[in-house]
Parts: structure tokens; sequence; C-alpha cells
């Protein structure tokens, strides 16, 4: 299991000792997926947050008519799980599917609470993980409101700079509040711009 990624990642915000990388080492599980795979399916327990160590991850909520909604994607280097659900333990609402080939390194949810208590260098890492996912969703949220589609999707691929070639038009148009073919329109209209 290669997590030279993850403490590049942690080391960004807490300095970690060769101890506390070994036990952290010791708790994570590796978990390949392939592209279209279900990783956690709605209705089940939330078990684990999931970290990407290569690929892309979605995340979505599918609503009563079969519509799926995209809450998240998650590209390498970043983490992904169902938080109301890891926090309290009902079964999480949202299904996570990966968008191509890649390999998930899974934190246990009773692990994480060990490591917290345990580990108060790791408790901050999170603390501020945690604090910036709200900050982004909240910023997410106004830019819904307060910017335009296009100005939307130049947001997500500057934010996702690849992504588009593992994701179907119609989850870009989900995370970005718009039909599949208004997206397509945006597209249209930024090409015939730049040329």
């Amino acid at each position: 299991m290669n997590i030279n990624t993850l403490l590049s990642h942690i080391n960004q915000f807490v300095t970690m000792d060769a101890a506390e990388a070994e036990y952290l080492n010791s708790l994570l599980i590796t978990r390949p997926y392939r592209q279209g795979e279900i990783i956690v399916k709605a209705g089940e327990p939330a078990r684990y947050l999931m970290y990407v160590n290569t690929g892309y991850v979605m995340t979505y909520f599918t609503d009563n008519d079969g519509d799926d909604h995209v809450i998240q994607f998650a590209a390498e280097g970043w983490w992904a799980g169902d938080l109301f659900s890891l926090s309290h333990q009902p079964n999480t609402q949202y299904t996570t599917r990966g968008m191509c080939d890649g390999e998930l390194l899974l934190l246990p949810r009773l692990a994480q609470q060990q490591l917290f208590e345990d580990h108060i260098k790791i408790e901050h890492y999170f603390r501020v993980l945690f604090q910036n996912s709200v900050i982004r969703h909240q910023m997410r949220f106004v830019q819904s409101y307060a910017t335009t589609a296009e100005q939307r999707y130049l947001a997500f691929v500057e934010t996702y700079p690849a992504m588009e070639q593992y994701v179907p038009q119609k989850y870009i148009a989900s995370y970005l509040g718009i039909t599949p073919e208004f997206l397509s329109k945006i597209r249209k209209n930024m090409a015939r711009k730049a040329s």
C-alpha cells in the first residue's frame, strides 16, 4: 500500500513523526475499484472515510423519480464519504461510484475515533479538512444562486481539470444544477468564443 500521497497531504497541515505515520498506515485498508463500480450504496451503513489514492469517485443522491443528484466529486488526494452517517451511524442516503479505475485508502469509522483520541495532530488535520469542506459546500451553495451556469462550469473545470474525460455529461450537469442539454449549449458557446 502506497500512502505517500496521503502523508504528503497530511504534512501540509501537521507534521507527523514516523511512529504516527506507521500507526495510520496500520489502520488503512486498500480498496481498488473499477470504472462504474458502486463502492458504497445508498441504504448501507457508511463504514469508512475514503481517501482517493488514485482516480476519481462521485457521491450522489437518487431521488424518488430515480434521478441522480451529484453531491461531490473527489479526485486523487481528496477525501470522500458520508460524514453524517459516519457520525450518527444511520445508513447512508448517498451512493459513491468509481468514475475510472483507481484505488481508495479506507479509514474505518471505529479506527477514526480512536485515531482522533490518541493522536491530536491527526484530529487537528481532520478538523481543518472538515472546516474546509463546510466552507466549500457553503461557497458552492452561494455560487448556485449568485453565478451563471457558465461561471459554475468554468469553476468546475478549474477545480477538476481532467475529470471531464471520465465523467458523463449528465453527472457534470447535475453537479452544476443544470440540464445536460444546457451544458452542451454552454460548451458550444465557449468553443465558438474561443475560435
